[in-house]
């Protein structure tokens, strides 16, 4: 990895403005590989090198990933005039100056839908992820306004296993959905795996076949699946282990 001014990286991790990093250089003993420095601009290679800042070690991210179970009523954007957004939740050490301008969603959730959001510093991942032609499987929590008798769960299941056409929504024109498989759980509730992301598609596929969405959570992307930990609103940093499931 190229380097990477020492005020710049230290900004990343939530020290403050380039100007704040500058008054912690003389004041505090910020050491690189064991040697102090108040040079902001020593060069730093974040693969190689260590800091530590009055004693404690700074972990340095290469790129940050995050998991939120997103709650109701709030607006997957970084800005809204009107409405909480997902990053209102996120911690100030995860909204600095550097972050700001890196860290975005990796696709979004309707204001009505919970479930499962990333966060990512990574263009390359969310790039990878969000492709159509990659296809990457999302699986969704579908609570139906109404029942379905059984005769009603099966046809609907070939439908969506087949593609079915859903109509326009506010200016998004009727399309055909790639094959969807659907796993009911009762009547009423299902499991829903598409393979795309259209505007509203999941609501849509269900006005098709006669019915509504009541309640729609996101559990999966790929092979990543929710933390049931999480509780609305809460989030975590993603390591080894959980990027895997995303990388393959």
């Amino acid at each position: 990895m190229a380097k990477e001014r020492l005020d710049k990286l230290l900004a990343h991790e939530g020290f403050g403005s380039r100007k704040d990093i500058r008054k912690i250089l003389r004041k505090y003993e910020v050491l690189v590989n064991g040697s102090r420095t108040y040079d902001p601009a020593t060069q730093i290679d974040p693969d190689t090198d260590t800091i530590s800042v009055d004693g404690e070690k700074v972990n340095l991210h290469q790129h940050v990933y995050l998991m939120m179970n997103k709650p109701q009523h709030v607006v997957s954007s970084n800005k809204d005039g009107e409405h909480q957004t997902v990053f209102d939740l996120l911690d100030d050490s995860f909204r600095t100056p550097y972050l700001q301008d890196k860290l975005h969603l990796v696709g979004r959730l309707d204001m009505d839908t919970e479930g499962l959001l990333l966060f990512t510093t990574d263009g390359e991942l969310t790039h990878r992820l969000i492709s159509p032609k990659n296809h990457i499987n999302k699986t969704y929590l579908c609570c139906l306004e109404h029942p379905e008798t059984p005769d009603h769960q099966q046809e609907i299941t070939a439908q969506f296993a087949e593609g079915i056409e859903v109509g326009p929504d506010d200016n998004d024109p009727p399309f055909t959905t790639e094959p969807a498989q659907i796993k009911w759980i009762d009547a009423s509730t299902a499991h829903l795996t598409i393979y795309e992301g259209k505007y509203h598609q999941v609501k849509r596929m269900f006005i098709a076949v006669g019915n509504k969405i009541a309640f729609l959570k996101r559990i999966s992307m790929g092979r990543l699946e929710l933390d049931p930990e999480l509780k609305p609103g809460e989030y975590k940093e993603l390591y080894d282990d959980d990027l895997e499931k995303l990388n393959n």
